[in-house]
């Protein structure tokens, strides 16, 4: 009888499998990531693409360097793997920063009683995209909300309007 215990199936996040490794001159498979070298259309060179485990769609497209006989492309190594996973993953952060920045925007104006928080929220559904237009108090309570279009413009002028007018519907940003 075996004195470890066997490992749970509730992990968070399972470890890679070593079979899942792959570690070839133009193809590395690991930590979740895999990078492969490819020719690159645009001129007489190779690139290197970083796709993340489970996404159809390459993170990062970057070039990558000629090998010594100046033909075919330097093969992949441990280091350079570890770079391009590290440049990948900061990528993907910033951009998934960026898309918060774009869906969530807030203003802070003046209300009757107090200062008033206003946030608005995009939903960007394929079918029907809209907005959450929200008014918080100075206690972090939300005093209003209405739903408005995905492409209402939200700015300290268009927030003092919305609250001045009653938190009624907007007719426009």
């Amino acid at each position: 009888m075996s004195d470890l215990a066997p490992e749970s199936p509730d992990t968070e996040e399972p470890a890679t499998d070593i079979s899942d490794v792959i570690q070839e001159a133009r193809l590395w498979r690991d930590e979740g990531w895999t990078a492969r070298i490819i020719k690159n259309d645009d001129d007489d060179g190779w690139a290197v693409e970083m796709t993340r485990e489970g996404e159809r769609e390459p993170t990062l497209i970057g070039p990558w360097t000629m090998g010594r006989d100046k033909k075919n492309p330097k093969p992949m190594d441990k280091n350079a793997f570890n770079t391009l996973v590290k440049t990948a993953s900061e990528f993907r952060r910033r951009s998934e920063q960026q898309l918060h920045a774009q869906l969530h925007k807030h203003v802070s104006v003046d209300g009757p009683d107090g200062s008033i928080k206003v946030t608005l929220d995009i939903v960007p559904d394929d079918d029907f995209p809209y907005a959450d237009l929200k008014a918080w108090d100075d206690m972090g309570e939300m005093v209003a909300k209405v739903q408005v279009a995905p492409n209402f413009k939200l700015s300290a002028a268009s927030a003092e309007r919305w609250v001045e007018g009653g938190y009624r519907k907007p007719t426009s940003g």
